[in-house]
This record gives structure tokens, sequence and C-alpha cells, in this order.
């Protein structure tokens, strides 16, 4: 299969390494991307809005009617999963998010699952999301440490400890399962679990590994005229 790996911050750094663990966890053919304008790391509610525009954007320019190479899939890889929705009404091949896949796959595991991502403000912003799919605090707990993903990415040998505490709060809380949640934390799963008495997901792999069942979106488009958007996006939009 030929997946598309969009990463929607801005730091190509970031999109590189995503690009070299997908390629170490499948076999499939990656394609990385990196979203041309917005946050260097999404840490804040304005950052993911503005987010959602550029992944759109860069879809519609790699996936769209013009481009003839043709995609099998495409992964939205930033946790929190900035214009999922919106993406899925627009293409007409599975588009799958992080921190969706992650979501479900944690739940077939326990009945009750912990997010654990870097920053203080991705936890009312997770905790939202996973309302919004039907999953309360009492399903989906989310948690966080203190550095950003991107502080976490540059330096996770000071992160590790920090995460093995909040993981083992969320155990003691009840959660059967626990993901680790964001661009920057990719990779690390495996480290920490020899520290967590219960499964720790990587939420790449888990969006990987969930490509295969995925199915294309079914909401139907109505051609929208729109003003100052890029050539690509305003076609597919207009189409």
């Amino acid at each position: 299969m030929k997946l598309l790996l969009l990463n929607g911050n801005t730091d190509p750094a970031i999109t590189e390494r995503l690009a070299a663990a997908a390629r170490a966890m499948c076999a499939d053919e990656i394609v990385p991307a990196t979203a041309r304008f917005g946050a260097r790391y999404i840490a804040t509610r304005a950052a993911s809005a503005i987010a959602a525009h550029a992944v759109l954007d860069a879809l519609a320019e790699l996936v769209g009617a013009e481009n003839p190479e043709g995609f099998d899939a495409a992964i939205i890889a930033c946790f929190g999963d900035p214009g999922l929705e919106a993406a899925r009404e627009m293409l007409p091949i599975p588009v799958l998010g992080l921190a969706d896949a992650s979501i479900v796959a944690a739940l077939r595991i326990a009945p009750r699952v912990a997010l654990l991502t870097g920053g203080a403000a991705w936890v009312p912003m997770l905790r939202e999301f996973a309302l919004l799919r039907g999953h309360g605090p009492e399903t989906v707990r989310v948690a966080a440490v203190a550095p950003t993903g991107d502080m976490i990415a540059r330096e996770p040998e000071r992160a590790l400890d920090m995460l093995a505490e909040a993981a083992a709060q969320q155990v003691a809380a009840g959660a059967g399962v626990l993901v680790l949640g964001g661009a920057g934390l990719v990779g690390l799963a495996e480290r920490l679990q020899p520290q967590v008495s219960v499964p720790v997901l990587d939420c790449l792999r888990v969006t990987l590994d969930a490509i295969r069942e995925a199915k294309p979106g079914t909401t139907l488009m109505q051609p929208a005229p729109s003003l100052g958007l890029s050539h690509a996006l305003a076609q597919m939009l207009a189409k």
C-alpha cells in the first residue's frame, strides 16, 4: 500500500522522525509530507484550528484529482487529528488520525483507557475529542506531563521518568491500557512499557495497524464556492 503520512505540524524534523518510525513499523510505502503553514508544534486550540486548514490544504494538493500519484490511505500524523472529519468528507480514500485510531485500538484491549501526552493544554482538548466520539472520562481518561511533545522529542530521556510516573497514576485510577499520544512521543512506548503494568500503545503503530480495515468516509460533499483558498483546495471544494 502507498500511504501518505501528513504531519500537521510544520516542523520537518518531526516529519522525518515519523516517517522513519513508520517505515520501521510496517512494510508499506510511506510518503511523508509537512503542513506548509501553521504552528511548528501544535499545543493550543488556535494552533489546532489553523492546522485543520493546513491539513485540508495539503491533502487537496497531494491527494486531489490533479495529482496522478494515487494513495491508498492518508494518516493525519499529529495527535488530536486536526481536520480529520472534514478530510474524510472530502477525500475518496480512507483517512486516519492518530488519536481516533488509538482510542479505537485501546478500547478493544480494556474498557477504561488513558491517553498520555505532552503539554497541559492538550488535556481539555483531548477530553473534548473523546466526548465527541461518545467517550466520557469514565471510559477515556486524559493526562499530560508538563513538557510539550516537541520538548519530549528533543530530550526523550528527561521525559521518560515523568511519563512513567503519570502512567502509574493512571493505572492506579483504573486504566487498563495506556496510549502515548503525540508525534513527539512516537517510539517511546516500547521504552516505557517495562515500567508500566498494563499495555502501552504507540499511537503511530496502532494507526498503521488500522489501515487494512479502514474505509473511506461516506459523507457526500456539496459544491461550495470559496474565496482566498489555495487553488487545489478551492478546486476540490468546488467539485
